[in-house]
């Protein structure tokens, strides 16, 4: 009862002598407390926004521009040529001001406007230089020096996250003859003579007729939205999914592959959810660096930052919305059946590890039992969308069960202290890393909150890891996150010798709050309908993890060849032989070089590529699938525009049946690479162990794979292979050993004098380390 007291900021009791107010200083004092941390946060976020609106120039130049006209002035020059002069006439100023103090201050308007017009010049040079993207096509590492002189001149210093949003260019519209030209390019290799001639009469009809009226309507949007493809991307394909978001939608990322920093999950938790919170008030203050293309000094955007703490996604009937709130100074943590709110503040400033470590045990150490209910509640977000969207009105609407969703929903993000051991382990460790991931995309269905923005788990033998819904942002963007929580745990922070954080304990800290549920019959069937739906789905998952450490990036670079291109046709070749034929496949390219870009699809099943594999021409095939690349990041690629133009002709209820069959074409072959992004943050070559293992994501196709694969260091590439138990014609460990057959072929292909490195085990044990 302790804790209920605090939480309020007085009580008062009725006695024979009147009313008897007692205050709690200590309530008071939070309250305080709570708001000086609101309004620094206030101030710091209009001080950014003055930074970020006068970039690339600083505030302070705004003063030298001052200093330098009224210095002109002394000298008795005019260098506004009379405007000063004018504007003294048109001050509205009183007439008791002397003639020099309204010189004075005429002088400063003209210095304000000509700093302001300077702004204007400058971020409009800057925004025309972003809009250069030849230098992508040019040799790989010859951009022109003038180029990047000119960028970085007009970029200014120090610039802060969003300093480059207006000056960011926006999404071209291609021309629709382009855009049917490379679709007819893409398909050609996939279809015979007679489907063939049948589909470029249709997108002939198309381009002729409707495309055109279509396509005006795009660039009436894009004239007025910053990007024309975002928005209806993220409601369309995401929000309007009314499928389950676990496997379909989730992805996830998992910890370092060979070590654990602690064993002990409370302390491990500890430092990792410290860590997070240091990086929101980075994020907050704006301090993290734009990323900035490797090897370039071209920024890309930053938008999806903006919702990544504090948001929930919300079912809907129709179409699901994703909130996102003010920051939230407690976490939600989920533990055998039970929900708990954990402050992470205290009296205005953030927990030690050490302090969230013993929070943490005291959760793992609570003997309460689950309400009525509650155990598997989590279903819900992992079943079908409308059912969850009936079930939240009519159940979780009004009441304790309001106040408790709305606690979940509001949180930072969520945790899962998880009482299975995971990671590279045991007799099978290739196995276990299977297990790993797929505990990391679906769990049990129940212990995971899916609609958060990301969920962090924590295992019982101190390994964790990350589960990201995919509507706010890509994952490069979570990956970022996980990125600087890995490196910060681990390097910054670390752990006593016995494996605990470091620190003192508070004790007085209050417990962590049980969330209380009425949990009815109606809706426990509910619960119960949505676990059947979500295990069926992950029972029916196929997953495959492996790490490839026979050769890398280092020795497929000597070959002159990209790392990606050769792993991409890796994937062709394996495809080709797991299936004997060829599928439209899609790999993931970012489109961040753009305001509020996100991503495109690079098809790289070319005709090219086929030819390859056939004829193994793959000079032709890599080089081809690198020119798809460059185009899918500069605004050329395909589905995008494709999508666009099937959205508005929805909007205008007209039907194309060239339209209808594009976005109808299953993608049996979905890819994805994740690069490391703070390379700056890890030693690979002085500690290779201390490496993520990456990320993956389900199927897409109920016939086809997922394939999520991250080049790390000179050596290692890691591969995440999903497919269906359900589809007798896939698997992933066989398409996981046809992807190394043809990794090893094409290396021979490509250097047929050079002896490869002697193998080393894939199931390499995991070493266990306290700090």
């Amino acid at each position: 009862m302790a804790e209920a007291h605090q939480a309020v900021a007085f009580q008062f009791t009725v006695t024979p002598e009147g009313i008897d107010l007692q205050l709690s200083h200590q309530a008071l004092s939070e309250i305080y407390l709570s708001g000086v941390r609101s309004w620094k946060k206030r101030i710091i976020r209009l001080k950014n926004s003055v930074i970020t609106g006068v970039y690339p120039a600083s505030p302070s130049s705004w003063l030298f521009v001052v200093i330098a006209i009224l210095a002109t002035m002394y000298t008795r020059s005019d260098p506004s040529m009379g405007l000063i002069a004018k504007i003294q006439e048109h001050l509205p100023v009183s007439q008791s001001m002397s003639t020099q103090c309204q010189a004075v201050l005429s002088a400063v308007v003209f210095s304000t406007m000509l700093w302001l017009m300077l702004i204007f010049t400058m971020r409009l040079c800057l925004k025309q230089l972003l809009s250069y993207h030849r230098w992508m096509f040019e040799q790989h590492g010859k951009m022109s020096n003038t180029t990047k002189a000119l960028v970085r001149i007009f970029s200014g210093r120090k610039p802060l996250l969003y300093s480059y949003q207006g000056s960011l260019p926006n999404l071209p519209v291609p021309a629709i003859k382009d855009t049917v030209k490379r679709y007819l390019e893409s398909v050609r290799s996939l279809m015979d003579d007679t489907q063939f001639e049948r589909m470029t009469k249709l997108a002939t009809e198309f381009e002729s007729s409707l495309g055109n009226r279509l396509q005006w309507y795009l660039k009436l949007k894009a004239l007025w939205a910053a990007n024309y493809v975002s928005d209806w991307w993220e409601e369309y394909v995401y929000l309007r999914g009314r499928s389950p978001i676990m496997v379909n939608s989730n992805y996830y990322g998992m910890d370092f592959l060979y070590v654990t920093p602690t064993p002990i999950q409370a302390a491990r938790a500890g430092n990792s959810i410290h860590s997070f919170f240091l990086y929101r008030r980075k994020l907050n203050k704006e301090e993290l660096k734009p990323k900035i293309m490797l090897n370039t000094v071209f920024p890309c955007c930053s938008y999806q930052f903006e919702r990544m703490f504090d948001t929930c996604r919300i079912p809907g009937t129709l179409t699901d919305t994703v909130q996102h709130w003010q920051d939230s100074d407690y976490i939600v943590v989920y533990h055998k059946g039970r929900y708990f709110r954990l402050r992470v503040y205290q009296a205005g400033r953030l927990l030690s590890p050490r302090e969230i470590e013993f929070q943490i045990q005291r959760i793992l150490d609570d003997p309460t039992a689950p309400s009525k209910g509650e155990a598997k509640l989590g279903a819900l977000t992992a079943g079908d969308r409308i059912p969850w969207a009936k079930a939240r009105a009519k159940y979780f609407s009004s009441g304790v069960n309001k106040r408790s969703l709305d606690c979940i929903e509001r949180a930072a993000f969520f945790v899962t202290l998880d009482d299975d051991e995971q990671g590279m382990m045991g007799d099978d460790p290739a196995a276990s890393l299977d297990r790993y991931a797929k505990s990391l995309l679906h769990g049990k269905c129940y212990d995971r909150w899916f609609d958060k923005s990301f969920s962090v788990v924590y295992y019982k033998n101190g390994k964790n890891g990350i589960n990201g819904e995919h509507s706010w942002a890509d994952a490069p963007v979570v990956a970022h996150l996980w990125e600087y929580t890995l490196a910060t745990d681990s390097f910054q922070l670390g752990y006593t010798a016995e494996g605990h954080c470091k620190g003192e304990v508070d004790s007085s800290l209050p417990q962590p709050q049980k969330l209380k549920w009425e949990i009815p019959a109606e809706c426990e069937e509910q619960i119960s309908q949505s676990l059947a739906v979500a295990q069926a789905l992950a029972d029916n998952v196929d997953f495959h993890v492996f790490s490839f450490r026979e050769f890398g990036k280092g020795k497929i670079k000597k070959c002159r060849v990209s790392p990606d291109a050769f792993i991409q046709m890796a994937l062709q070749l394996a495809y080709y032989r797991d299936q004997k034929r060829f599928c439209l496949t899609y790999e993931a390219s970012m489109t961040r070089l753009f305001r509020e870009g996100r991503t495109e699809t690079v098809r790289s099943c070319s005709s090219e590529s086929t030819a390859f594999v056939r004829a193994r021409l793959f000079r032709a095939a890599s080089e081809k699938h690198q020119l798809l690349y460059r185009m899918a990041m500069t605004g050329a690629g395909i589905d995008r525009h494709l999508f666009c133009l099937y959205v508005v002709s929805k909007y205008l209820g007209v039907e194309s049946p060239f339209l209808k069959e594009v976005l109808s074409e299953p993608w049996r072959l979905s890819t994805s690479q994740t690069p490391p992004q703070q390379l700056e943050l890890f030693d690979i070559v002085n500690h290779p162990e201390y490496i993520s293992c990456g990320g993956g994501f389900g199927p897409v196709a109920d016939d086809g794979y997922g394939v999520s694969y991250c080049i790390l260091g000179e050596n290692m590439i890691n591969f995440h292979i999903s497919c269906k138990h359900s589809c007798p014609d896939t698997g992933s460990q066989k398409f996981g050993a046809q992807i190394k057959k043809a990794l090893h072929d094409l290396i021979q292909l490509l250097s047929p004098n050079q002896k490869e490195p002697n193998k080393t085990e894939d199931g390499q044990q995991e070493v266990k380390k306290d700090k």
